[in-house]
């Protein structure tokens, strides 16, 4: 099968934890990658809310050189978009392809000079915010009413100019509608599930998702149980299902795709091989065509048409 995922923190975990990348006790590493047909994951720098400024700013750039360095080990197996990263060559070659992101927007340190620096080292999506307040706004776990700040609107213009689209999940309601109205390009939800299925105020109202997917976007599931289940005990892959069967019903055909969230929170699946099985629930319930836009073709086309890979 093929596989595109939208999101996970593995990097950031395993620069924390001064791990391989290529062989791990994580939900993801690459030599698990190699069971696929086409294998292209997203790794995210994840920042946490407590860090703001110079020190945000330089921890981006510690777990970016982690990821270089990562795939200057395995360049032999893994094409890294920055330089050499080609999905049609992938799926000619069977080598995996890593995408740099960044998972919230204090990774700029307050400084609209440092989007050049993360456009340097190949960052292709952005939150811009994570569960708090940055220097750009208000995320989604944050008490308050306002959206972007004056920065983050400056902000939004100067990612979008750097050639790295933005990434709503996180977003409060207001930081949401605030990007949208600034927006020049399609945004994307790397990492939401459906607030309808699951009111948790990390998820998408129907509204915010039509909206992603009529300015020309995609969105990611999630498999973290606080986002699948009222009752995250209770999550289980029935729950993605009923998920993806919500925003399938919204237009969501060309829209729908994957952003599990490895290691980033408690999961309803063990790890990166565990997808098949995921897989063959949607190609039971949804049949081919469907599970392989899903699973792989609409993040494929999105992140072709608009030159990231």
């Amino acid at each position: 099968m093929r596989y595109f995922d939208l999101h996970c923190d593995t990097m950031t975990e395993c620069f924390s934890q001064n791990l391989s990348l290529a062989n791990n006790r994580l939900h993801v590493d690459l030599d698990r990658g190699k069971s696929f047909e086409t294998y292209a994951q997203c790794y995210a720098v994840w920042l946490p809310d407590h860090l703001h400024g110079k020190a945000a700013f330089q921890r981006f750039c510690q777990v970016a050189e982690k990821f270089s360095q990562e795939m200057k080990e395995n360049e032999a197996f893994v094409a890294h978009c920055r330089t050499d990263g080609d999905l049609a060559n992938a799926e000619v070659t069977g080598r995996q392809c890593a995408v740099l992101t960044v998972e919230n927007g204090s990774a700029l340190g307050g400084r609209l000079e440092n989007i050049p620096e993360l456009a340097k080292r190949g960052v292709k999506l952005c939150t811009l915010t994570w569960n708090g307040e940055n220097e750009l706004g208000r995320g989604a776990g944050s008490p308050g009413s306002y959206g972007l700040s004056n920065f983050g609107k400056q902000a939004v213009a100067e990612l979008e100019n750097n050639d790295i689209y933005l990434d709503l999940s996180h977003a409060s309601p207001e930081l949401f509608y605030d990007t949208i109205r600034l927006a020049k390009r399609p945004v994307v939800a790397t990492h939401s599930n459906s607030y309808s299925i699951c009111a948790h105020p990390r998820n998408l109202t129907d509204e915010q998702f039509k909206i992603i997917g009529e300015f020309g976007g995609i969105v990611g599931l999630n498999f973290y149980k606080g986002f699948l289940n009222s009752d995250p005990e209770k999550a289980t892959l029935t729950d993605i299902l009923r998920h993806a069967e919500h925003f399938l019903k919204l237009n969501g055909e060309d829209v729908l795709a994957i952003g599990a969230d490895w290691d980033g929170a408690a999961l309803v699946v063990e790890g990166l091989q565990t997808v098949p099985t995921l897989y063959q629930l949607f190609l039971k319930h949804f049949g081919l065509e469907l599970a392989d836009k899903i699973f792989y073709g609409n993040a494929s086309n999105f992140f072709q048409k608009h030159n990231l890979l």
